[in-house]
């Protein structure tokens, strides 16, 4: 087995740099506790609005209320969604490059619209799927567009 001789002011560095990171470790963790601590306080105390700013117990308090009613199934679901779309959308993505790279013809042709939908704002091209952000005074119909129209079923 070869033995590593490391020098006396070697080892010293070494312990140093571990103790530096230790050091960092610890006040970050500290600064964070503290941060809560505050947080905490401000908001028992009525200084900050806590129905605007909450407060970590209450944000703690709902987590794992929510833990405890399927939220590992619904996080599973999301990174599911999220996978299967950036892959669905890459996917397509390279497949229209490469055949836009393949045909000048349709490079040319497809050129001005590409260049528009480039510069509208992403949100603008979000799919129809209306039960995304379904506002919370709307019945099950409505879709989320009780700010235009009365969607009550009554």
């Amino acid at each position: 087995m070869n033995k590593v001789f490391l020098s006396k002011e070697r080892k010293q560095y070494l312990r140093n740099k571990k103790y530096k990171k230790y050091r960092i470790w610890l006040t970050q963790i500290a600064i964070l506790v503290g941060f809560l601590a505050i947080w905490e306080i401000l908001a028992n105390q009525k200084i900050i609005d806590s129905f605007i700013m909450s407060q970590p117990s209450r944000i703690w308090e709902t987590f794992t209320n929510l833990s405890s009613n399927d939220l590992m199934h619904h996080i599973a679901v999301t990174v599911y969604e999220t996978v299967v779309g950036f892959l669905v959308g890459t996917g397509l993505g390279i497949m229209i490059a490469i055949i836009l790279w393949w045909s000048d013809f349709l490079s040319k042709v497809a050129e001005p619209y590409l260049v528009v939908l480039n510069s509208l704002p992403k949100v603008a091209l979000r799919s129809r799927y209306y039960y995304l952000g379904r506002s919370r005074n709307t019945s099950y119909y409505c879709n989320g567009s009780s700010h235009l129209f009365n969607c009550y079923n009554s």
